[in-house]
C-alpha cells in the first residue's frame, strides 16, 4: 500500500483542520497518483473536501469509529482491521492512504511507500505525519528536484520501508 502526503520541514500536515498551504503542483501530483485508485481517510479528512464530498473517479474509503456514518459515492468502514478486509479485494499498489494523522499512524504498518510533498518551510500546525528520515525502517529513495512556489521551496519525494 501507498501513502501520499505534504508535510512541512516538521513533518506537519495540519492546522485546525486543514492543509498548511495549497501547492498547485502539489495537488496535480495528488489528482495524478490517486485518479482511478482506491484512497482511504478519517472521517475528518473527508470533511475537508469540497461540499464533504467524495472525490469523484477513486474509490473513496472512509474510516469513522461512529457506526452510523454513512456517505452517498463512499465505502464507510469502522476499524483498522475492516478497512484492511475490503482492500484486500485490490492491489496493494493501487490503494493510498491519504490521512489525517492517525489514519497514517495505524496504516504505516501496511504501506511499504510513501509518496511526500516536503515543503521546506516551517508552518503553524498541529497534526503531523510520523517522522520517516528518522524510522530505520524507511529509506528515501528518489527525490526531485527543487521546486518553487511563490516563495515556498518544494521536494517530491517517495520513501521505500527497507526489508
Amino acid at each position: 500500500m501507498n501513502m501520499i502526503a505534504a508535510v512541512d520541514s516538521n513533518w506537519a500536515i495540519g492546522y485546525q483542520g486543514n492543509l498548511l498551504v495549497r501547492i498547485p503542483l502539489d495537488q496535480q501530483f495528488f489528482r495524478e497518483m490517486t485518479t482511478g485508485k482506491v484512497i482511504v481517510m478519517g472521517r475528518k479528512t473527508l470533511a475537508t473536501f469540497p461540499n464533504g464530498l467524495p472525490l469523484a473517479n477513486r474509490i473513496n474509503v472512509i474510516l469513522s469509529k461512529n457506526k452510523w456514518f454513512k456517505v452517498k459515492g463512499a465505502v464507510c468502514v469502522h476499524s483498522v482491521e475492516d478497512a484492511l478486509e475490503y482492500l484486500k479485494q485490490y492491489k496493494k499498489e493501487d490503494i493510498f492512504i491519504i490521512g489525517g494523522e492517525s489514519i497514517y499512524r495505524q496504516f504505516l504498518p501496511y504501506c511499504d511507500t510513501v509518496h511526500l510533498t516536503k515543503i521546506d518551510y516551517e508552518y503553524k500546525a498541529d497534526s503531523y505525519f510520523p517522522n520517516l528520515s528518522e524510522d530505520p525502517e524507511w529509506e528515501m529513495t528518489a527525490e526531485s528536484d527543487e521546486q518553487t512556489y511563490f516563495d515556498v521551496e518544494y521536494y517530491f519525494q517517495k520513501y521505500e520501508r527497507k526489508y
